[in-house]
This record gives C-alpha cells, sequence and structure tokens, in this order.
C-alpha cells in the first residue's frame, strides 16, 4: 500500500535499537556504494598516463578526471528523488548495472582520444550518483540517534577510490589497458545481482505519490538542504578534489614516480574514509557543529601550511594526512546533520542535492589548481584559495548553522540523557 507522503511512520523510534536486519542492510549499502566508487574512480590514477599518451595539457588531464564526478554529482539530485519514490531496493541495483556499461567501454574501446575518454568519464558518472541511493535507504532502518553513526559507516564505502587508486595502474602494468574495468564490471555485475536477491527497504517506507517536480521544490524549500550543501561543498568537495588531483600533484610538485603518488593518495582516501564514521559518531555525542567546526579549522591549518610547498617529510605529509582526517570527519559530521534535521520523506531528495553539492565541489578546485599551475607553475595559489574557502564555512558553522540547529526544537530524552532533535525537524 502507498503512504501518503506527511506520513512520518517510515523511521524507527528514538531511542529504539537497530536490528540485525537493519546492520545487514548497511553492510549490503556500504559494499554497493564502494564498488560503485570504485568504478567511478577508475580514470583518476590513470590521468599522469592518458597524459603522456595522448599529449594532453593540464587543463584536458584535470578536465578529464573531473567529468565524471560532475555528472555523477548531478545525477544525485534525480536519482535521490527516484530513490524516495522507489526505494534503494530497486534503485541500488539499476544503478549499478547500469555503470557496468561504460566501465567495459572505456576498458575496451574508448581510451585511445581525448574525445573518446570524455565521452566514457561522462557516463562513468552514473557509479557516483549510488550515494544519493544509500543514505536514504541507511537512514529508514535506524533511529535518529543512531543515524549519524549508521550514515558515517555506509559514508566509509568511499573508500572504492582508495581500491581504485591501488589497484588500476597496478593491473594496467600486469596485463593491459582493459584489465581494471573488466575486473570492476566483473564486481558490478556480482552486487548488482547480489543486491536485486537480497536488499530490502525498511518496514513501512513512506512513498511520495507527488511529482518529481513538486517533491524537489520542496526539497529546494528546505533550510537544511542549503546548509548542508554548503558544508558538503567544502568536506566532501574537498575530499574528493584531492584524490582527483592528488596523484598529479604529487608527480608534479615533488617529482613521485606515478606509483608511488598513487600509493601516497590511497593512504589518504583511507584516512578519509577511516574518518568519516568517526565524525558521525562524534556527531551523535557532541553535536554535528562542534565536529564541523574542528574539522574545517584543520583543513584551514593544513592547507595553509601545504600552500608552502614545505618538504614532503614530514611536514608536507602531516599536513595532507590531517586535511584527511578533517574533511573525512567532516564529511560524516554534514550528513548526521542531514540525518537529524530532514522530514524523513525527503531524506532521498535532500541527499541528492546535497551530495551534489559535494561533488561539485570536488569538480572545480582539478579544474582551478590546473589552470593556476599551467599559469604560474606552482599550487600555492590553489591551496590557499582552499583555506580561505574552510575558514568562510567554519565561520559560518559557528554562526548560521549554530543558530539553526538551536532553533531545531528538540525530543524526549534518550535513555542515555542525552536530548536528540527529532529527525523531521524542520531548519
Amino acid at each position: 500500500m502507498v503512504q501518503p507522503l506527511e506520513s512520518k511512520g517510515d523511521s524507527p523510534p528514538s531511542g529504539a535499537s537497530a536490528s540485525g536486519r537493519a546492520w545487514l542492510m548497511l553492510a549490503l549499502a556500504t559494499v554497493g556504494f564502494a564498488v560503485n566508487f570504485w568504478a567511478w574512480a577508475l580514470l583518476s590514477p590513470l590521468g599522469p598516463r592518458f597524459k603522456d599518451s595522448l599529449d594532453l595539457s593540464s587543463f584536458e588531464q584535470s578536465l578529464l578526471v573531473a567529468v565524471p564526478v560532475v555528472v555523477g554529482s548531478l545525477g544525485r539530485i534525480p536519482v535521490g528523488a527516484l530513490t524516495d519514490r522507489f526505494g534503494g531496493r530497486v534503485m541500488f541495483p539499476i544503478v549499478s548495472a547500469v555503470t557496468i556499461v561504460p566501465v567495459l567501454y572505456l576498458g575496451l574501446a574508448g581510451h585511445s582520444s581525448l574525445a573518446a575518454l570524455l565521452i566514457g568519464g561522462f557516463c562513468l558518472g552514473i557509479g557516483g550518483t549510488a550515494f544519493a541511493v544509500g543514505v536514504p535507504l541507511v537512514s529508514a532502518w535506524f533511529p535518529p540517534e543512531r543515524r549519524g553513526l549508521a550514515i558515517g559507516i555506509f559514508g566509509a564505502g568511499m573508500g572504492g577510490t582508495a581500491i581504485s587508486a591501488l589497484t588500476t595502474v597496478k593491473l594496467v602494468d600486469a596485463g593491459s589497458m582493459a584489465t581494471p574495468f573488466l575486473i570492476t564490471a566483473g564486481m558490478l555485475a556480482v552486487y548488482a545481482v547480489s543486491a536485486a536477491l537480497l536488499l530490502r527497504d525498511a518496514p513501512g517506507r513512506t512513498v511520495p505519490t507527488e511529482p518529481l517536480a513538486r517533491r524537489l521544490a520542496a526539497t529546494a524549500r528546505l533550510g537544511i538542504t542549503w546548509q548542508a550543501s554548503a558544508l558538503y561543498a567544502v568536506t566532501f568537495g574537498g575530499y574528493v578534489a584531492f584524490s582527483v588531483c592528488l596523484p598529479t600533484y604529487l608527480k608534479t610538485g615533488y617529482g613521485l614516480t606515478q606509483a608511488d603518488a598513487a600509493n601516497r593518495m590511497a593512504g589518504f582516501v583511507l584516512l578519509a574514509v577511516a574518518m568519516r564514521p568517526v565524525g558521525g559518531w562524534l556527531s551523535d555525542r557532541l553535536g554535528p557543529v562542534k565536529v564541523l567546526a574542528g574539522s574545517l579549522a584543520a583543513v584551514v591549518a593544513g592547507a595553509v601550511v601545504q600552500s608552502s610547498t614545505p618538504p614532503l617529510a614530514p611536514l608536507g605529509t602531516i599536513a595532507f594526512l590531517a586535511m584527511a582526517a578533517a574533511l573525512g570527519a567532516g564529511s560524516g559530521a554534514a550528513f548526521a546533520l542531514v540525518a537529524l534535521l530532514t522530514p524523513a520523506h525527503q531524506v532521498g531528495s535532500v541527499t541528492g542535492v546535497v551530495g551534489a553539492a559535494g561533488g561539485l565541489g570536488g569538480f572545480l578546485p582539478p579544474l582551478v589548481m590546473g589552470s593556476l599551475y599551467g599559469e604560474y607553475g606552482t599550487y600555492a595559489a590553489g591551496l590557499a584559495l582552499l583555506a580561505l574557502v574552510a575558514a568562510a564555512a567554519l565561520a559560518y558553522t559557528l554562526t548560521g548553522i549554530r543558530a539553526a540547529v538551536q532553533g531545531g526544537g528538540r525530543a524526549p530524552r534518550t535513555g542515555r540523557g542525552r536530548s536528540r532533535r527529532t529527525a523531521h525537524t524542520t531548519v
């Protein structure tokens, strides 16, 4: 039976324990997110190789690795809304299966020219929309006071980019250009079938009946949509930007080999991935505002230090690892904020918009970095801009976001003695 849009019955009550089935659905969703992100990030580790083999400029190389990011980001808006309507049980297998097509195209035929790579990269962006499927699926299975941790664990699936960074170049060297793409396509196929058989939506899930355009308009009227979008554009956008351009930055700025640069980028990604659930867990206990503020302050400090291009060992490494940890924790906190303040029947739509903002936040920096390096022969200006943007986000968190959360209302106290805002409170 289709439930009315205004129904609130799709959320476990505050204080309820998450069931074993909820944790199973979380595990399945996290694996699906990781596999799709693995596919989404296949071009980034090969950027330097394509630059040499196709004689690309710095801007063309940046454009090549950024195109899947922007498509995957904007695609989250309709995919999130479709997930609200059809559920993650339907959308996860579809997104995974459709992503197989560009993966096979790029591996078998689409890597011989910049135009072919851009076409394949455009379609590869579909894999990046999986994020907007998983967040509403996971959120509906968990009570409000556990959603920060649950969505943080799901967000660790962004570690699929680390799998790509660690394996893509090595697989190409050991086999052929097609090897990593064929393996990834096989993993996508296995997951699509598994998800179709095992994945389930939460009992009592609200199915909206209004048209897509009207639901998206209602999402645009929620304050949390734009507040979380601004923060996620900086936190997750910063993570995406570094995962895309860090191999090129390390190779160009520090003279590292392609394999060494890819391994160090994988370390950056893994730390960010590990800190995302920590950011959600801390947000459940301390509140997302405090976690976001601390994370953004660390990003400001790390970007300022790295803008002077210090020696990679130890200062540069410390700066990058500090930013990785901060961006991961901040990403988890941003979606803890979404889960806390978004009406349950709009989580997918809000996730789509916020996720798009995060991806777009990762689209522009590589292009800016590539252009600035081509003009001045240094990445210092780009890192200085990151510090300024993070500082502005920090100021907004301590003012506008704090005021919005404090004005959101409070739920009854939980068994642990902490007050909780309901998941249905709007800002």
